[in-house]
């Protein structure tokens, strides 16, 4: 039998591409320890992941659509884009939490204002990204063909990104908010009803 494998630098492209799914999972651990730490919460750094896969779905629709293939190169567009798209739901969450807890008001209305309040700085930054990727996207200069998939996936995960983190981000943050402030108020009806509990047992 007459078997055949890649060797040299084919074989090593081959293994960096098996490594992706590892490399993409312990970025995402990396990210909900540290937005963990900085919201001292564990709940609310899943509403800043949650915005991971538009970007991502952009990145990968926009290759698709010029015929690209999701090289080592595409792979750091895609690492770039998450920090600019997170960046998104960071400048929004981080304004809501600091209305809930300072001046008191709700998540809704936390959350809506933080939303029309961050509206020009994100759009903003994330238009300055976008320009900046056009000339890798474009193809200019000799090895173009090497770099364009970095700007296209950029390109590509800034344009889903803007549109949908705008409107998943509130929902996703209000949803948890409930949730959360339903699993609070589950525990202490269960631990006052095992404090009467025993209450009625210590009086007879």
């Amino acid at each position: 039998n007459v078997r055949g494998s890649f060797q040299g630098t084919a074989r090593a492209y081959q293994e960096s591409l098996g490594r992706q799914p590892l490399l993409i999972a312990m970025a995402i651990i990396s990210i909900y320890i540290l937005l963990g730490i900085l919201y001292e919460s564990l709940i609310h750094p899943v509403t800043v992941l949650s915005t991971i896969p538009s970007g991502g779905v952009g990145a990968v629709i926009a290759l698709m659509l010029f015929d690209m293939e999701f090289s080592i190169l595409a792979l750091i567009g895609v690492f770039l884009l998450l920090g600019i798209v997170m960046k998104n739901a960071i400048l929004i969450i981080d304004f809501a939490l600091e209305a809930e807890r300072s001046r008191g008001l709700s998540a809704v209305v936390a959350i809506r204002e933080a939303s029309l309040k961050r509206l020009r700085p994100i759009l903003m930054t994330t238009a300055a990204a976008a320009l900046g990727a056009l000339p890798l996207a474009i193809g200019l200069g000799e090895g173009s063909e090497i770099r364009q998939p970095l700007g296209v996936a950029i390109i590509g995960g800034l344009i889903a990104s803007q549109f949908l983190t705008l409107l998943t981000t509130p929902v996703v943050y209000v949803a948890l908010d409930r949730w959360r402030r339903r699993s609070t108020t589950e525990a202490d009806l269960s631990r006052q009803i095992s404090d009467s509990g025993t209450d009625m047992k210590a009086a007879r």
